[in-house]
This record gives C-alpha cells, structure tokens and sequence, in this order.
C-alpha cells in the first residue's frame, strides 16, 4: 500500500461553511445583494401592511431565495428577470393613480401591459408558452433517433425541437411568475382590502400548479442532462392549462376577488404553496411513471397488454372523466375536442412507444426521478397538511374535523407513505413502483379537484 495517499482521504468530505462562503463568486453576491435591497424596499413600502407574522415570512424569504439561488444557478437568473419584470409592470402601472392606487385601466392603454406584463397578458403567454413547449418536445421525441451502440438510450444529444422546448418551458416559467406577482400588485390597487397573496382560488392554484411542476421538471432536466421527459411531464402541465382556460372562460375566473372569511389569514401563504409542490411533484412523478410504463412496454406487441396503459392514459387527462354532466352543460364541444385530442395523445404514446423508449433515459434513471420527486412531495405536503391543522384551529376551533377535504388530504398522505415506506424499506422498484406512483395520481386529483366538485363541507368555498 502507498503510504503518501494516506493524507488524502482526511480532506475528503463535505466542505465546511467558510469554504463554501469562499467560493461563491461575484455574481452569486450581486445577486444575494439585489435580493436583500429588494426585500429591503417591499418591508419598507408595504410593512404598515404587514402583521408580525408576514414581516417574518418576508425575512425568512431573503436567506431561503439566497440560498435556492446559490444551490441551482439557473434561480438567480428566473429570480432576477421575473422581478425586472415585475418592478416594470409596476412603474407602468404607478404613472397614474385613482383615488386609492394605481389606475389599473393603464392596461388597457399601455402596449406592454396591455399585450404582455399585465397579469392576464403574462398568464395568457404561460398558457400559450406552455402548449407550445409541450409540442416542440414532443416532435424532438418522435424524430428519428441517430444510431448508437445496441441498447443505448440517446438522450445525450438533444435535437433542436428538444432544445426549443425546454427554452419555451422556461418562458412560460417566467410569465407565470410574473403574472402571479403582477397580480399580488394589482388586488391591492383595487379597494381596501382587497389586496391578498394569489393563491386562493382555482384560476390562482392552477397557475401555481404550472409554474411549479414544470420549474421541478427542469431542475430535473439539468440535473440528469436529458431533456426527454419533457413531453411527458409538459403534458400534465398542458392538461392543466387546458382546464386553466376553460375556467377562465366558462366562470370569469380571471377577475380578481375579495377573499371570502376563511382564507382571511396568514396560514394560507405557507399553507397553499406547500400544498402544491406536494401536487406538483406527486404530477411529475406520475407522469415520469407512464414514461417507465412506455419503455417497459417498448416491445410488446399483445394488444390486452398495453390496454391498461391506454385507459390508465385517459385518466391522467382527467377532466372530461371526473367532471359530471352539469358542470360540462354550457361547454360540452370544448370538452368532447380536449378528449377527442387527449385520446389521440395517449394512443400516438403508445404507438409510438418504440422511438419514444430509445430516446428515453435509462430505467435506473427514472426510478430515481420517480423517487425523488415523491419524496420532495411528501415531505412538503406532510408540512402543508400540519401547517392546515393550524390553519383550521385558529378557523374553526379544532386541528381536524374529518371534513373531506382533510381526510381525502389524509388518504394521499397514507398513499405516498406507504410508497415510501415500501421503497426504502422492502427495496420496491420496477413497474409496481410505477404504477402504484401513475395510481396515486388519479387519488391526488380526486383530493385536489374531485372533491371540490362532488363533496361538501367546511372548504365549500372552493367549490366549481
């Protein structure tokens, strides 16, 4: 044994903090910098309209987005274009005033609040940006992959439709980003009052939704250096802005109202997010599950064996089959076009299931995104479910009352526990694991929009 390298293995391991202090780089500071003077001018503009509890939510936020930054380079940039963006739409806005803020009829008259950075304008683009994003991923998927050595999965060359699609999922980022910031500005223009975080209706959750599901897809993206999951994953993100649209359309949804007495608190600003990443990545996962599915499958050619991937793929577009006949009476050729076109989605998949599996990454690879987005899901939505306990005592009087929505909250919780459990501790992997994890997402979307619509009780007010 050589003795010299003996010393080496004392340095291996995690560098301390100072260490990594010291290697951050000038931009890393600007950009903690900036983050800092930008919290330092909403505490000092808006903190007479600020409880003690929201002044400490605003404080932690600083360290939290210094630190997201820092981890995943690609936030400091989203982080900074969003708020340039942000801060524009605002000063556009504040050239005139009405009797209590900003004159908001600027929208109408100003072309880049009028065609772009206004809230419905930028969320307008998140849906259009998106769709789009989900075609260029596809057509990358399904051209002809270049050859390579047998049983190689050709992720490593990204073609340019590929390429395209990841940049358009980015903008759609960003407009979302915008909008829902926008937005925050703009209820607070209104009237007294009126003014309140955008997360607490269907329209404000569903765009919440998008942003957040494709935002985790691209971490993964760049993580795992493939951008093939993106058609599979974009598709879920496009079920939602197809709902997203309809919503808008059918109940004026864009309109910005006063919060109704139970969302009148400060537990809805931690509550409802971490909400959604639990959905979000729950959605990812599911979706990466059908990608599994589709590469296991690649070669069978027994038609009895690929119809439950075919009907479990019509579940995932999920609207035309959970929404009952009353709720579709006034939109019902919008619905029949979205499951004519959803049908022709899955069965294109699955027909196409060999090219698509050649592009795909390995199963190793899935399973381990397939994993880690359910543990990022569980782990915000066990905190999301303790932070609603709080929520309803201080609503309501009790931590739990079995009201649906919190014993349907209950059963996804049981659901992605037990995945774990039986992941980490019984070594499930392969198509059980995935399918059980596509599975989860038709409990998740019950929890989320099924009871909503056929259940009453204490969260009525969300009601469709």
């Amino acid at each position: 044994m050589n003795t010299t390298t003996a010393p080496k293995t004392l340095t291996l391991g995690r560098p301390g903090l100072a260490g990594s202090l010291a290697r951050r780089s000038a931009y890393d500071w600007l950009f903690a910098l900036l983050v800092v003077l930008g919290a330092g001018y909403a505490f000092q503009r808006y903190n007479a309209s600020m409880d003690g509890y929201e002044q400490a939510i605003l404080l932690g936020s600083v360290p939290a987005l210094v630190a997201l930054g820092w981890f995943w380079g690609p936030l400091r940039g989203l982080s900074l274009g969003v708020g340039a963006a942000t801060l524009l739409a605002i000063a556009l806005y504040n050239r005139q005033t009405d009797g209590f803020g900003a004159d908001l009829a600027k929208g109408e008259s100003v072309f880049l609040l009028k065609y772009f950075i206004s809230s419905q304008s930028a969320i307008l683009w998140m849906a259009v940006l998106f769709c789009m994003s989900t075609v260029f991923y596809w057509i990358g998927m399904l051209s002809k992959v270049g050859s390579g050595p047998a049983g190689a999965h050709n992720t490593g060359r990204d073609n340019t439709a590929l390429v395209l699609g990841s940049r358009l999922a980015w903008a759609g980022v960003v407009m979302a980003l915008v909008g829902t910031l926008v937005r925050w500005f703009e209820s607070h223009q209104i009237a007294p009052d009126i003014g309140h975080i955008p997360v607490s209706n269907l329209y404000e959750v569903f765009i919440m939704f998008c942003w957040m599901t494709a935002l985790f897809y691209l971490y993964f993206e760049q993580h795992y250096r493939t951008k093939a999951l993106g058609g599979f994953v974009m598709l879920i993100v496009t079920a939602a802005v197809g709902f997203l649209v309809w919503y808008t359309v059918a109940r004026d949804a864009a309109q910005i109202q006063p919060l109704v007495p139970a969302l009148q608190s400060w537990w809805m600003k931690l509550h409802v997010p971490a909400n959604f990443i639990g959905y979000g990545t729950f959605a990812l996962a599911a979706m990466v599950a059908f990608a599994f599915l589709i590469q296991r499958q690649a070669e069978e050619t027994r038609w009895w064996k690929l119809a439950p991937l075919f009907l479990l793929g019509l579940v995932l577009c999920f609207e035309p089959l959970v929404f009952r006949a009353a709720k579709l009476s006034t939109s019902a050729g919008y619905w029949a076009m979205y499951f004519g076109v959803s049908v022709l989605i899955v069965g294109t998949i699955i027909l196409g299931r060999r090219r698509l599996a050649a592009r795909l990454p390995s199963p190793e690879v899935l399973d381990d995104v397939m994993y880690k987005s359910i543990a990022v899901g569980f782990a915000f939505f066990t905190i999301a479910t303790i932070l609603g306990a709080f929520w309803a005592a201080e609503a309501w009087g009790g931590y739990w009352s079995w009201d649906p929505k919190e014993t349907w909250a209950l059963i996804v919780w049981l659901n992605y526990a037990a995945w774990l459990h039986m992941r980490l501790m019984k070594g499930l992997r392969g198509a059980v694991s995935a399918w059980w994890a596509l599975g989860g997402l038709v409990i998740t979307t019950f929890a989320f929009l099924g009871v909503n619509m056929f259940l009453s009780g204490l969260h009525s007010y969300g009601e469709l």
